[in-house]
């Protein structure tokens, strides 16, 4: 089934001195990749790999460009433009994508980046955007296991932390205290479960859980150690901020790891730091 705003796979049926023409199907009919799109190896017959969007004229039109974005996801990007319209966004192709004003949660300003999500309009057809996300995370209850890694989109900030989209589907929390390094809003990472609420609210980590979590964690010490002459200072009374500098993680999760590494004699704690024993 051939969609809009995504990639699609179509076979070349004709050439023209302005391009090619793609077979789109009863719905579609003839789609064309214009001339500046085409490359010495597409051949009539070859299927090829394409993105479909509506030009400036509203006209389906075919390209080998990288959208930034598709319909159906999520996405952080950045306001080029603004008008009576509505808010102009740089999604990789040569027409911007609005998001009217009605879809815009705040007033959209020119330069900045926001997370929205990528839609075609059911009564216009045309490939739109919008920053209230809500209406368009899933409304049934997440399927998750605990210990699953997860795609993350970071998409605002709360007292307590980050909220999170995960897999395109649900919102998420990571909280302050598991936040390490250099989290904003619009950073696409991996992330684990933490924990489904009964509520159906879902707790996020940025590092695995339970003793996995720790072995890796605890690893990732005594290597940094070897490399810094056996010594770091880093101890219970440093900032989270020094940590995640060095080690890059939370102060919780560096206090449990040195933890588990004291107990095996493979550390010394003392005020200034942690030394590495040669075990």
């Amino acid at each position: 089934m051939i969609k809009v705003g995504a990639y699609n796979e179509l076979n070349i049926v004709k050439e023209v001195d302005f391009g090619l023409y793609l077979e789109g199907g009863h719905d579609f009919g003839e789609i064309l990749l214009p001339k500046r799109y085409v490359t010495d190896e597409m051949q009539v017959g070859q299927s090829i790999s394409v993105f479909l969007y509506f030009d400036s004229e509203d006209r389906l039109i075919a390209t080998t460009q990288h959208a930034k974005a598709i319909a159906g996801e999520f996405a952080s990007l950045k306001v080029i433009d603004t008008n009576r319209a509505g808010a102009f966004l740089d999604w990789g192709l040569p027409k911007d994508l609005l998001v009217p004003f009605n879809q815009q949660k705040v007033a959209m300003k020119t330069g900045f980046n926001y997370v929205v999500y990528v839609y075609q309009d059911e009564i216009s057809e045309r490939l739109l955007a919008s920053s209230k996300l809500d209406r368009f995370l899933d409304k049934e209850p997440a399927d998750y296991k605990v210990g699953e890694k997860v795609d993350l989109l970071i998409a605002d900030r709360t007292d307590i932390g980050f909220k999170a989209i995960i897999n395109h589907k649900h919102w998420g929390v990571i909280f302050e205290s598991d936040v390490f390094g250099d989290l904003g809003i619009g950073k696409k990472c991996k992330g684990y479960i933490r924990r489904v609420r009964e509520d159906g609210k879902i707790d996020l980590s940025l590092t695995q859980t339970g003793y996995a979590k720790v072995d890796g964690l605890s690893d990732r010490i005594l290597l940094t150690l070897r490399q810094h002459d056996g010594f770091l200072p880093l101890s219970d009374k440093s900032t989270p901020e020094q940590i995640a500098k060095i080690l890059k993680m939370s102060k919780g999760n560096f206090k449990k790891a040195i933890g588990q590494l004291y107990k095996n004699g493979h550390i010394v704690i003392a005020d200034n730091g942690i030394t590495v024993t040669n075990k």
